[in-house]
């Protein structure tokens, strides 16, 4: 249908009497600082201005390595001029203020890039008594915050077998070396021998390593045909966590295939070692 002049004026007051109505707001647009009056009912991409709040989506566990720096995040949206503080639940202690610190203990600072809605909480050197509940606070009236709990883990190194074993010639060696407790992998896991680190690839030939990462991180040193020069020390060395030391005895002649020690028998094969409690009764004839 043509409209005339007339039609349109009028179609122009009616919309006018509708927002004036309605009531006006006063919004932001994403991209500009200033503020236009629009009709609360009229659809444009306009953000309100709603104060600080915290980006949910950051995780509130960190698990940090004792003595590796953890990084306790927070993300706050939309701050303006307001302060970000963290705070130790433990005894209420203010840790920092923006980028400054408000603690004795330098191990604690804050880290913040001005490009960016990130504030940092960096504990150096953590120890297992710096677990707990940290605060990311912001000033506004009232303070608002957004809680972290920080766990301290020690990863923990075994030899399985150890710390003393005992094997035949000619057989297969194999050391099973197992770290738990390590919030991620270790990188790298190295073996020595009397302090000498392994070379698989030495002429003497059939060395190997295989190495299983996950949760539980599992690594297999395999020796074939063991003679009396693999006796000696053998250390695993993780790259996160303490290494971990036996000592491997390599029987030579007529030596049985199973030893006692330590009240329990021992009998090895080339990927398990199996243990076996045995009581000795004499009776007199």
């Amino acid at each position: 249908m043509k409209m005339i002049g007339s039609d349109l004026f009028l179609m122009k007051i009616t919309i006018l009497s509708m927002l004036a109505s309605t009531g006006l707001s006063r919004v932001k647009r994403q991209d500009d600082s200033h503020s236009y009056p629009v009709g609360e009912n009229e659809i444009e991409p306009l953000i309100i201005d709603r104060g600080p709040y915290f980006d949910k989506s950051v995780s509130r566990n960190v698990t940090a390595l004792v003595g590796k720096t953890a990084y306790l995040g927070c993300r706050v949206r939309n701050l303006g001029n307001r302060t970000v503080s963290w705070i130790r639940h433990r005894d209420l202690h203010l840790l920092t203020v923006n980028r400054f610190t408000y603690t004795s203990d330098q191990r604690f600072s804050a880290l913040h890039n001005p490009q960016t809605e990130d504030w940092t909480l960096l504990v150096r050197y953590p120890q297992k008594r710096d677990a707990g509940i940290y605060e990311c606070q912001v000033g506004t009236t009232p303070p608002i915050g957004h809680s972290m709990y920080l766990s301290v883990v020690e990863p923990i190194t075994m030899l399985l077998g150890g710390p003393e074993m005992y094997i035949n010639q000619g057989s297969t060696m194999n050391l099973t070396c197992v770290v738990r407790h390590s919030p991620e992998p270790p990188p790298s896991i190295y073996w020595t021998h009397d302090q000498q680190e392994i070379n698989y690839d030495s002429p003497r030939g059939g060395v190997s390593v295989i190495t299983e990462k996950g949760d539980i991180t599992v690594s297999y040193l395999l020796i074939q045909r063991a003679t009396e020069k693999d006796s000696g020390r053998y250390t695993c060395h993780p790259s996160n966590a303490n290494p971990k030391t036996l000592t491997v005895h390599v029987l030579s002649g007529e030596h049985p295939a199973a030893m006692q020690h330590g009240g329990q028998l021992r009998l090895e094969y080339p990927f398990a070692v199996i243990f076996l409690s045995i009581t000795v009764t004499l009776i007199a004839p």
